[in-house]
């Protein structure tokens, strides 16, 4: 039985745990975007832990049966997507593709590695969503190429209300194993970040194209 909210909560555990997820709202990190954030989330470190890498290896597949049903093969998005991705096909015996960011400049000019047959029902797998624009390319990339996408699953999601519009508007459904609201709940009960500092941390959540701003940080 999938457990979602045992699970979202023992994610975030793990990903507090294990340095994945590092919280800092009095010292922000700055984004590709420019965005400050007092969140800093790279699952790739889950890599690094194997009674972590087997946890979200098989609640990644148990997540996809229970929500996608019988599929035919998993699609990892370059570059965080593929070994999660691996994982995945390998728990459910399926074949594995990855979608690049762009497609090579050179051989065959692939923007999709792997064997693939046009009306495959396959499933993408990301470690992370923000706002959902690449991997929605991902995703693009394959309908392309005549593929069934039904869904994508992620380790963690920001929950952006802009990555809700943005899998809407491309008809694409998603779902994750854990979340920004879950993660701050489990930090606050379990002093992985001090009480004062969960006001700051819920503010972005609200607006993080302008937190950081001096006005918005001062208490």
């Amino acid at each position: 039985m999938y457990n979602k909210s045992d699970i979202e909560l023992k994610v975030a555990e793990f990903l507090l745990q294990i340095k994945a997820v590092k919280l800092q709202p009095n010292n922000p990190f700055t984004w590709a975007s420019g965005w400050k954030s007092p969140i800093y989330c790279d699952n790739r470190i889950t890599l690094s832990h194997p009674p972590v890498r087997t946890y979200i290896r098989q609640k990644l597949a148990q997540l996809i049966q229970e929500e996608y049903g019988a599929v035919d093969v998993i699609a990892g998005v370059a570059t965080a997507g593929i070994p999660q991705g691996v994982l995945v096909a390998q728990e459910l015996g399926l074949p594995f593709i990855y979608v690049r960011a762009k497609a090579k400049e050179h051989g065959t000019g692939s923007l999709i590695e792997g064997e693939i047959v046009e009306g495959q029902r396959v499933v993408v797998i990301e470690d992370l969503i923000s706002t959902g624009k690449s991997s929605l390319q991902a995703v693009d990339a394959l309908r392309a190429a005549g593929l069934s996408v039904a869904g994508l699953v992620a380790i963690f999601t920001y929950g952006f209300d802009k990555a809700d519009e943005n899998f809407a508007s491309a008809k694409c459904r998603y779902s994750t194993l854990s979340n920004y609201t879950s993660l701050i709940s489990y930090a606050a009960e379990h002093s992985f970040i001090p009480q004062g500092e969960i006001d700051l941390l819920n503010k972005w959540r609200q607006n993080p194209s302008e937190w950081g701003q001096e006005e918005v940080l001062k208490p």
